[in-house]
């Protein structure tokens, strides 16, 4: 394959002994400016640029950088015979130019610099094709995630529709708490699949038992808790949900250490899982399953805050309290319901996903 090869310059002795230097190599185009340079490089994918640095109207630095995203792979080699020391260095320091060669130049080192611009230049297009070929797998896991996701939900929803309403709000709620600890974007993305996902393990609960929570007995106690280990079992037997099946196991944990399935306390505790368990224990007081025994937020808010330190974080307590003042448009001695029930954790999700700090997941 023979690469073209762009050589701008306004003095036309040079053009015409640049192109008589590298015609036998490469497929040579000439421009006289930096204006015509631009034109023929929207026609044609130039690998090499060879440009004077100072030419009137467009000086060589001017046309790299206005041609750096029009032709982001091409290797770009600036001629100068005088001492433009800062902009040069500003070129080389914002990646604009590979290598500069000063006038008047040695034949043969040109042609070795031009061979080694053109390694340059195969090396970031192998770079740009695995990186296109890593985001569209990264797409396609993704896109996978959320297809087990929503499998999974439409096999508990068969069996239990609160549960699936529950998870959509809670993964909403989740995500503007983390959105205010600046949670990097995989944690994120991490635990808005955990959130939506955190019941899944009462496929394996019995139905009595999932109306009796808060009043069981040891024994039906026992049973019910064993829905976290569950539901992390079945996540974990997808690799790329590992992450997000921990989450789940550990989100009943309770900050002094009593709760299950581990015993863990404090910091040991995940933020994810300790943000998931207030954004979880905040709905089955506003929304619970019999709506006679829902609380309005201010009342839930108050119920969590006695709870902190004991089975919650105090500070994501405190976090969610702020998120509501501001969805609110109030103060938390207000009352306030939360947004209605989501009926399709499709949606919710989309809805996490949807914020500015989920972009890219």
């Amino acid at each position: 394959m023979i690469h073209k090869l762009l050589i701008v310059d306004d003095e036309m002795p040079n053009l015409r002994l640049l192109k008589r230097l590298f015609r036998d190599d490469y497929h040579c185009l000439t421009a006289s400016s930096g204006e015509e340079a631009i034109e023929l490089m929207s026609q044609h994918d130039v690998a090499i640029l060879i440009t004077d640095q100072r030419m009137p109207n467009m000086s060589g630095i001017e046309l790299l950088t206005r041609t750096a995203e029009l032709r982001p792979h091409m290797a770009r080699i600036l001629l100068t015979g005088y001492t433009d020391v800062e902009a040069l260095v500003e070129a080389i320091n914002c990646g604009l130019v590979s290598c500069y060669v000063t006038k008047p130049w040695n034949n043969d080192d040109l042609k070795l610099t031009v061979g080694r611009a053109l390694e340059e230049y195969e090396n970031n297009k192998k770079r740009h094709a695995l990186k296109v070929a890593n985001d569209r797998l990264q797409m396609r896991i993704e896109e996978m995630k959320l297809g087990v996701a929503n499998a999974l939900d439409s096999v508990l929803r068969i069996k239990d529709e609160y549960s699936c309403e529950h998870a959509g709000r809670v993964a909403n709620q989740a995500a503007k708490i983390a959105q205010k600890f600046g949670l990097s974007i995989e944690e994120c993305g991490d635990l808005a699949l955990a959130a939506s996902l955190h019941c899944i393990g009462h496929l394996g609960t019995p139905d009595e038992l999932l109306w009796k929570n808060g009043s069981l007995a040891a024994s039906d106690a026992k049973i019910y808790q064993q829905h976290s280990e569950r539901g992390a079992r079945l996540l974990s037997m997808i690799p790329e949900l590992r992450s997000v099946a921990d989450l789940v196991r550990l989100y009943h944990e309770n900050f002094d250490g009593s709760g299950y399935p581990r015993g863990i306390l404090g910091e040991q505790i995940p933020l994810a899982c300790r943000i998931l368990r207030v954004a979880d224990e905040y709905d089955l007081l506003t929304n619970p399953r019999a709506l006679s025994a829902a609380v309005t937020s201010s009342e839930a808010i108050r119920i969590l805050f006695e709870r902190g330190g004991v089975d919650l974080d105090t500070q994501v307590v405190e976090v969610l309290s702020q998120s509501l003042d501001v969805i609110a448009g109030t103060n938390k001695d207000e009352d306030f319901l939360f947004e209605s029930p989501v009926s399709d954790m499709e949606d919710a999700f989309t809805d996490v996903l949807s914020t500015e700090f989920l972009i890219s997941f």
